[in-house]
């Protein structure tokens, strides 16, 4: 076999390998989970998010790294695989503000949100992600009493976190988004010291319950105390309102015989003291006089009303008796 022959096959299968190169790495495909970056000779260039097969200049031209759109979970102080679950108190374990030890885990929801910035800002992003995590977790915890932690504290404990590690993410400018921040287990190093907690926890409760209790009761009696109040100042209105209506009646009477008082004052006059006497003197016989003191002709009305009365049936019935 000549030289020529040898040289001939070899730019042949050169030429073969190079046309498979150009083959296979002219082209590229991004779901719809996924987003890509093209670099030339190593610059990004531009990021591809809309799906579908791509083309591009051959390798080693261009290259294209191909990165998810999907939400990642980071897991500090803990790792779940198969189902297992395995801790590390040491990276967990911190102190309070009120001095005291707890441990404290949880799940950070981020996304690449720049796949520029994720691949050349940072050398190793989610190990940057996961001390970032470490440092708010900490920070934030070493600013709560360990009540707040333990208890009812927990949701504003989160969102503090996340505030405070978006801030980091985004003063790092590493190209992640953080999408939420859940605690995972806060508990206290040893057992001793879970049950010396829930006593104290279990003391506050029945404190309160007591509390509520009293309240409960100073409330029913301040709703009774108001309803008899208000009962009084209706019945204070009321009364107030018929002595008013009543005056009213009164000075209307009054301004009545006024006016016939002016029409003929004696006759008035005395057709008052008559009825102001029958009013305080009810059973006494009433005699008028003249001016010379002699009796005037009266007619004795009441002696007739009385002598008229009927006879109760009792003394009837005695008297066909007999």
């Amino acid at each position: 076999m000549s030289v020529k022959r040898i040289t001939a096959g070899l730019g042949l299968i050169t030429a073969a390998i190079l046309l498979i190169i150009v083959l296979f790495t002219s082209w590229y495909t991004v779901d719809e989970s996924e987003q890509a970056l093209v670099m030339t000779f190593g610059e990004a260039n531009e990021t591809i998010t809309e799906s579908g097969l791509k083309f591009k200049m051959p390798w080693p031209i261009q290259q294209v790294e191909v990165l998810s759109k999907e939400t990642f979970s980071l897991q500090f102080g803990y790792e779940q695989e198969d189902g297992e679950i395995q801790s590390f108190p040491e990276e967990t374990k911190m102190i309070t503000g009120d001095e005291n030890i707890v441990l404290a885990d949880l799940v950070v929801q981020w996304k690449i949100v720049d796949a520029k910035k994720y691949l050349f800002n940072a050398e190793d992003p989610e190990v940057v992600l996961y001390d970032t995590t470490a440092a708010s977790i900490r920070s934030i915890i070493g600013s709560s009493e360990i009540d707040d932690a333990l208890t009812s504290g927990k949701a504003e404990i989160e969102l503090e976190v996340r505030e405070l590690l978006s801030t980091l993410m985004e003063k790092y400018d590493m190209g992640i988004s953080i999408q939420a921040v859940q605690l995972q287990d806060v508990e206290l190093p040893n057992e001793e010291v879970r049950q010396a907690f829930t006593a104290v926890t279990d003391a506050r409760e029945t404190m309160n319950t007591k509390e509520n209790q009293a309240n409960k009761y100073r409330n029913q009696l301040i709703n009774e105390a108001e309803g008899e109040k208000d009962a009084i100042e209706f019945r204070a209105e009321g009364e107030k309102t018929a002595r008013i209506e009543e005056a009213r009646g009164d000075v209307a009477i009054f301004d009545k015989l006024y006016a016939e008082y002016q029409n003929n004052p004696d006759v008035t006059r005395q057709r008052l003291i008559l009825e102001t006497l029958e009013e305080v003197l009810p059973d006494a016989e009433v005699y008028i006089m003249n001016d010379d003191g002699g009796t005037l002709k009266y007619l004795p009305l009441n002696p007739l009303e009385r002598s008229q009365q009927p006879v109760p049936q009792e003394e009837t019935e005695s008297e066909e008796g007999q």
